[in-house]
């Protein structure tokens, strides 16, 4: 099979962001406004491109397996997972299914939260034509549980940073709940944000993930580093890191 050659700067790019890679895994720090998979729109999306990215630097003739075990949002950056093998994804899907993949968000508000933390626990539904998530009183029709722990780590000069380690995987999850809470993240128009951020995207990251390796099983811990353009909130992250040796 024939994959489009990369130029060198979008070759070089990509090696520089990935953060993880055996012979079973591949994870990669995605950008806000880069697709997971293909859909709709028809633009490239990421998994493409890393096959593309591998045939070229393996000189890999034939088809280049990628298997995607999860997804992230468009507008969300951070940690993205693929599986090099179709054993690795059968078992990382099942991980994911599961609950036994840890997964750490950090998300800068635009409101700091009444409780400095606290767990959330929502019923959820999905409206598809919207592409939207929203939150109901009680459970009815395709209503599902949403579960997620917050804590609040400080505040830059207009923003505010939490730490956010999700229960379930829910459409659209945090955006919502934080969202319902009074504390929209930050450039996410679509649920209470007042601006767009300039690059189009939202201040969610996917910040780091832990597991067991599904074929070596070891125990594996990827970060990916902060955003450049989160300006003031890196010092913030360090604080809350030494605290919690401390602790």
């Amino acid at each position: 099979m024939e994959y489009r050659k990369l130029s060198e700067e979008e070759f070089k790019d990509l090696a520089e962001r990935i953060l993880y890679e055996d012979n079973h895994i591949l994870a990669i720090n995605k950008r806000a406004g880069e697709i997971v998979q293909g859909d709709k729109t028809g633009d490239e999306c990421l998994a493409e491109t890393l096959k593309a990215f591998i045939a070229q630097r393996d000189a890999k003739p034939g088809k280049v397996f990628l298997g995607v075990p999860h997804r992230l949002d468009r507008p969300v950056c951070g940690i993205c997972l693929f599986a090099k093998t179709s054993k690795a994804l059968e078992r990382l899907s099942e991980l994911f299914r599961t609950g036994a993949v840890h997964k750490t968000y950090l998300a800068l508000c635009c409101a700091k939260p009444e409780q400095p933390q606290a767990l959330l626990e929502n019923w959820m539904t999905r409206n598809e034509a919207q592409n939207k998530a929203y939150i109901v009183r009680k459970p009815a029709g395709e209503a599902k549980l949403a579960r997620l722990e917050y804590r609040y780590l400080g505040s830059t000069e207009r923003y505010h940073l939490l730490e956010v380690r999700l229960l379930t995987g829910r459409h659209h999850q945090i955006r919502c709940q934080l969202s319902h809470i009074g504390c929209p993240i930050k450039g996410d128009l679509k649920y209470g944000a007042p601006r767009s951020n300039p690059d189009g995207g939202i201040s969610l990251q996917a910040h780091s993930i832990s597991f067991l390796h599904p074929v070596k099983k070891t125990q594996l811990d990827i970060t990916a580093p902060l955003p450049s353009s989160w300006k003031g909130v890196a010092p913030l992250l360090k604080s809350s890191q030494e605290l919690s040796e401390v602790r």
